[in-house]
C-alpha cells in the first residue's frame, strides 16, 4: 500500500461506479486489501454471494442496513462493524426507507476492483452474475422478498 490520503471527494484512478444501483468509491487498493466508499439508496440490495477467496467488512456511517446471513437477519447502524468470513454466502439489504452511506472492505484485495469495473452500470441480473463468477464472486438467487 502507498502511504498517503484519499481525500474526502478523491478516489483510486478517479474511478467511482454503479454497482446494482448503489454508488461505490474506491478509496484505497493494494494487493492485501481493498475499501470503498458505498452509498446504498433505499430499496437496493446486493443479493446473496460468496466470496470464496475474501473476508468482508462493512462500516455503517449513516442509515442502516439488513445483511443476511443464509436467511439469519442482522441488523446494522451507525458506527456498527459488519463481518463476512471468507466463504460464507452474505446478501445486503437496505430495506430502511432511507439512503446508507458505509465503507466497505476486503482482504485480500483479489480480483474485485476488476470486477466493479466490469459491472458498472449493469443492469441485466444474468450478466452481472456471469461476470462476477469470472472474479471470484458466487452469487445464489435473492430472497423472495428482495
Amino acid at each position: 500500500m502507498e502511504k498517503g490520503i484519499t481525500p474526502a471527494d478523491g478516489s483510486v484512478e478517479n474511478r467511482s461506479w454503479n454497482v446494482v444501483g448503489q454508488t461505490y468509491v474506491p478509496k484505497m487498493l493494494s494487493e492485501n486489501a481493498f475499501v470503498w466508499h458505498a452509498t446504498i439508496p433505499a430499496d437496493t440490495f446486493v443479493p446473496p454471494h460468496i466470496h470464496p477467496t475474501q473476508d468482508e467488512w462493512i462500516i455503517i456511517l449513516t442509515g442502516n442496513l439488513e445483511i443476511e446471513f443464509l436467511g439469519d437477519v442482522h441488523k446494522a447502524g451507525p458506527g456498527d462493524l459488519v463481518r463476512m468470513s471468507m466463504g460464507e454466502a452474505h446478501g445486503i439489504f437496505n430495506r430502511s426507507g432511507a439512503e446508507a452511506t458505509c465503507v466497505f472492505g476486503v482482504a485480500p484485495a483479489r480480483k474485485l476492483f476488476e470486477l466493479f469495473i466490469e459491472l458498472d452500470g449493469v443492469t441485466d441480473p444474468d450478466e452481472l452474475v456471469r461476470l462476477s463468477a469470472m472474479y471470484e464472486v458466487d452469487f445464489l438467487p435473492p430472497p423472495a422478498d428482495a
